[in-house]
C-alpha cells in the first residue's frame, strides 16, 4: 500500500526544520592553534529554558582542562574556541545541543575530560587540547 506524500509546504517545513536541530559542526580550517575554549551563558536564570546546557555548565565544564564558563549578561550560550594568544578562533551556539552532543564535540575538539574536578591532568594532556603538528588529528579538512 502506497501512502501519498504530505502538501508541498509541510514537506519544506520539515526539511527546515531537520536542517535547523543537525548539530553544529566546527569549521575545522579556522581551528588551527586551538588551545582552549570558554562557554558564555548569561547569568542568574537565563538558563532555565535551556536545561540540558545548564547540566552541561554546572556538572561537566569542571571536569575538562582549559574550558572555563564566563557569564555574560544576555548572552546566548556559545562555546569560543580560542587560540594560544587568546584570539578567538570560532564561536558555536549550544542553545540547540544537547549536554550528550556538547560533550561529544568538547572531547572531538581535544579538551581532555578528568573523572573528577580536582583531579591531577596528566603531564601529556596539560597543553590539550592544543596539539603539535606530528600530533595533529588526522583529518582531511585540517
Amino acid at each position: 500500500m502506497h501512502l501519498p506524500l504530505p502538501p508541498r509546504p509541510l514537506l519544506l517545513l520539515l526539511a527546515a526544520f531537520a536542517a535547523a536541530v543537525t548539530t553544529f559542526r566546527p569549521d575545522w580550517n579556522r581551528l588551527h592553534g586551538l588551545a582552549r575554549a570558554r562557554v558564555e551563558t548569561k547569568g542568574g536564570g537565563g538558563l532555565n529554558r535551556l536545561k540540558e546546557v545548564k547540566a552541561f555548565v554546572t556538572q561537566d565544564i569542571p571536569l575538562y582542562h582549559n574550558l572555563v564558563m564566563k557569564h555574560l549578561p544576555g548572552a546566548d550560550p556559545e562555546l569560543v574556541l580560542l587560540g594560544h594568544r587568546y584570539e578567538e578562533l570560532e564561536r558555536i551556539p549550544l542553545s540547540e545541543m544537547t549536554r550528550e552532543e556538547i560533550n561529544e564535540l568538547v572531547q572531538e575538539l581535544g579538551f581532555y575530560r578528568k573523572a573528577a574536578p580536582d583531579e591531577p591532568v596528566p603531564p601529556e594532556h596539560l597543553q590539550a587540547p592544543a596539539k603539535s603538528a606530528e600530533g595533529a588529528p588526522d583529518r582531511p579538512d585540517l
